[in-house]
């Protein structure tokens, strides 16, 4: 090649590149293909600087107390004794069971929901989908009060199934698991069913047709047909589901009443109560390893049903 062809091939333009490409003749290579582009790298900087100074450096910095003594010392003896510790790991194990209920009870409720949504008209479903999404517009903390309002022992359920004969003394809804599953719940239900009905809706419709003119019934083709073609979307939302119900604070805070200690209630205790900053680093290491091995099925499922 000339010096005189490099030249003209340096001075394309991006248009003429393009036409080139719409006209099926090769480009001409990158001159700078194996340089650094250092307006990209000062574009993105602050914002990389922004993400390691807010999320990674406290991140560190927990795993740091999780592993060194009073004098700075490397020591394993955090993470022995919250594993000798049959309260924190009782804690741990009960956190973990309503996480499993809250996510199954989520999955029924929300895998049912979203499938008569899509058996709505038009307009009905579009006012089902706005009232799931207003949820989000209201504060957790809101809707949480609410629930003691309707829950309480004064509350509107209890007063309804009393005035109606049914029950001689209010029911306990409240500061028990009991509460603070109907209250997760309540604020998970539309992760999952949004998600869920996207999926649904993108299901050919033609799969279910050829499965009616083989004469399969309909609850044969919900079971044989469209259910295996939503498990993925399920699944991934569960995983979610779960992983979101490990760190919550304000519900079990607020329906437990403090009677049902869990996770982010017991480091609430260890920080602001018992000064155990090393103990409280331990059991968000801990936590953070389960939420990252989740996070990272999540990920796969979610690649394999896209």
């Amino acid at each position: 090649m000339t010096e005189e062809t490099r030249d003209q091939k340096d001075a394309m333009t991006p248009a003429t590149l393009a036409l080139e490409a719409a006209s099926g003749r090769p480009q001409a290579p990158a001159r700078r293909q194996g340089r650094v582009r250092w307006d990209l790298v000062l574009l993105i900087a602050p914002l990389l600087i922004l993400v390691v100074a807010i999320f990674d450096v406290p991140l560190l910095n927990t795993l740091y107390w999780s592993t060194v003594d009073d004098a700075g010392n490397p020591t394993t003896e955090h993470f022995r004794e919250f594993a000798e510790s049959s309260a924190y790991m009782r804690i741990i194990w009960r956190t973990l069971v309503i996480a499993l209920e809250v996510t199954a009870i989520t999955a029924v409720a929300g895998y049912a929901l979203a499938y008569w949504i899509t058996k709505l008209g038009r307009r009905l479903r579009m006012v089902m989908l706005g009232l799931v999404v207003t949820t989000f517009w209201v504060s957790i903390l809101v809707r949480t009060y609410a629930w003691i309002v309707i829950l309480g022992n004064a509350g509107l359920v209890n007063r309804t199934l009393m005035d109606l004969g049914l029950i001689s003394k209010p029911v306990q809804f409240l500061y028990n698991e009991l509460g603070i599953l109907i209250g997760m719940v309540n604020v998970l239900l539309p992760f999952l069913v949004l998600p869920l009905y996207a999926a649904m809706v993108r299901l050919d419709e033609r799969l279910l047709q050829v499965a009616e003119t083989l004469g399969a019934s309909r609850l044969r083709i919900f079971w044989q047909v469209f259910f295996p073609l939503t498990v993925p979307t399920l699944a991934a939302s569960c995983i979610l589901i779960f992983i979101l119900s490990l760190g919550f604070y304000i519900t079990p805070a607020v329906l437990g009443g403090g009677k049902v200690p869990l996770v982010a209630n017991m480091m609430d205790l260890l920080i602001n109560r018992f000064a155990r900053w090393e103990i409280a680093a331990v059991v968000s290491v801990v936590l953070m390893a389960v939420t990252l091995s989740l996070y990272a099925i999540y990920q796969w499922i979610r690649e394999r049903s896209a």
